[in-house]
């Protein structure tokens, strides 16, 4: 499954009263892991800066001096997040300034089925607890000392990791001979098995060692759930 984690960052609150969008990251996400891929500009508004918003995500007028206006970057957003579930804290608020940037240049606004709002996922599992950025960075042990002050990218990138943590954790299930639910161990294609097994790396004597080991741990060691489909799978192929 293909997300896009996003954030913004504005002149404002209300694009109803004229405020704009200045500055959007996105991160792309494949079954809850981050692809590298990554879509970040800062925004000319085409307005002011007032000094409220400035002290919030210290992007001062004077830096977007030379930017791109939205309608420049429009269809790359669009292109970027085609088709993807949007991930963003606080949803309402970053759709409604990207709603108004695009209706604003005729584009399809973004439909509130593609939302995923991890404010609200972090009040249902953690009720009555709070729920900012920050808080969820503190419950969850991840680093946000870079964040002096809002930005979109780098929040985008803080909120991937807070969100693997509300839907599971970055791994949510180890599953000896199987993949998990956020994609690893080949959930995104069909598993190949070499036609020609590798050479075991430990020597004789490592292997003897080890066996001892696990037959001092009785037969319900978690070694054998390992094991045990490895030695049907050998006798698979030597009956064949």
């Amino acid at each position: 499954m293909r997300e896009i984690v996003f954030d913004t960052e504005t002149t404002g609150l209300d694009p109803a009263k004229g405020d704009r969008v200045v500055e959007v990251g996105c991160i792309e996400l494949l079954n809850g892991i981050p692809t590298g891929k990554t879509f970040h500009h800062y925004i000319d508004p085409e307005r002011d800066m007032p000094d409220e918003a400035f002290r919030v995500h210290g992007i001062s007028s004077a830096m977007l001096v030379g930017k791109p206006v939205f309608a420049e970057i429009a269809q790359a957003f669009v292109d970027f997040t085609e088709g993807a579930k949007l991930v963003a804290h606080n949803a309402e608020f970053d759709f409604k300034f990207m709603n108004a940037e695009l209706a604003r240049l005729n584009y399809p606004i973004l439909s509130s089925e593609r939302m995923v709002d991890t404010l609200a996922l972090a009040r249902r599992r953690h009720p009555g607890a709070p729920a900012s950025l920050d808080a969820l960075c503190q419950r969850y042990g991840i680093d946000n000392s870079r964040r002096t002050k809002h930005g979109a990218l780098l929040d985008a990138e803080i909120l991937a990791e807070v969100y693997a943590e509300l839907t599971g954790g970055k791994q949510t299930a180890l599953v000896f001979g199987g993949a998990s639910s956020r994609g690893w161990g080949g959930a995104s294609g069909p598993r190949r098995e070499r036609p020609d097994p590798l050479a075991p790396l430990a020597s004789a004597e490592e292997i003897a060692r080890h066996a001892a080991f696990v037959a001092e741990m009785g037969t319900k060691a978690i070694w054998y759930q390992y094991l045990a489909p490895l030695v049907e799978s050998t006798e698979g192929k030597q009956a064949v």
